[in-house]
């Protein structure tokens, strides 16, 4: 259980939104150039925290899934889309227009670094890739800036800051939700509640947490389907607007193996 519980203890110390779980985490400003290691033999997911990744432009070899459906022109804009297939290209592009997600994986043998240019709406990251035989990973980008002139725009004023004292009370609930260790001022309750989520898992809340002014829930969560399951925390947050903090034991889940997801949000 300790083993569980000091990972879930340091995600939280650097929490302003949603916290990103990965091997690589880059905190990056718009264009800033992010040093990464990729796998030289197996896809590496990329994403941006917070945000959608609408263009990459690279010495791409070839790209599939990059372009939305004519009928929805509601889409960003594609990226990637377009690319034929290039005899000289470095990579393989793979894209996931729903999460705004992109996956890639180096094509031939060369051991030079692969130079990418990834962009959201408000901003453009430069990647330096280096091969390396490692396992399948993702690369989160995290730009604080950006997720601060977002929220800005959307509220219409100035970002609200997170005290110490409430990063504090956001790690001790994780760790009470992890441990199953609560302390008097804090109720825990057993539940057997079955969620909604996609058609390729099941999802149960199984245990509430309330007091000091949060309430955690703990799910379990299982892979269902036949194929390989690929999490990412803000997939569980809420149109209310009401969660603090999302932590997932596992992101990648395999056929049938499952999960623990810890959210908290905001209580009476």
């Amino acid at each position: 259980m300790e083993n569980r519980i000091l990972p879930l203890a340091w995600l939280l110390l650097g929490l302003v939104e949603l916290p990103a779980w990965a091997d690589q985490t880059r905190e990056v400003r718009d264009g800033a150039t992010i040093e990464a290691v990729i796998a030289a033999h197996e896809p590496t997911r990329i994403r941006i925290e917070g945000a959608k990744i609408i263009d990459v432009v690279g010495n791409i070899y070839s790209s599939s899934n990059c372009a939305p459906k004519p009928a929805d022109a509601s889409l960003p804009a594609a990226p990637g889309a377009g690319t034929a297939v290039n005899p000289g290209g470095q990579l393989s592009l793979a894209c996931d227009l729903a999460k705004g997600e992109i996956y890639i994986q180096p094509v031939g043998t060369a051991a030079k670094p692969i130079n990418l240019f990834i962009s959201s709406v408000t901003a453009t990251y430069t990647l330096r890739l280096n091969r390396a035989e490692v396992p399948a990973d993702t690369i989160v980008i995290s730009d604080k800036s950006a997720r601060r002139q977002v929220k800005t725009a959307n509220t219409g004023g100035a970002a609200p800051a997170r005290s110490a004292t409430f990063i504090r009370s956001l790690k001790s609930m994780l760790m009470f939700m992890a441990s199953e260790q609560v302390p008097d001022d804090v109720r825990m309750e057993e539940r057997d509640e079955a969620r909604l989520l996609w058609a390729e898992t099941e999802m149960k809340l199984i245990r509430q947490f309330e007091g000091r002014g949060l309430i955690g829930e703990t799910y379990a969560l299982s892979n269902i389907s036949g194929a390989p399951l690929v999490l990412a925390e803000q997939e569980f947050d809420r149109d209310d607007g009401d969660v603090l903090a999302v932590a997932i034991d596992n992101l990648n889940l395999r056929p049938n193996e499952s999960t623990r997801v810890y959210v908290i949000r905001t209580g009476e």
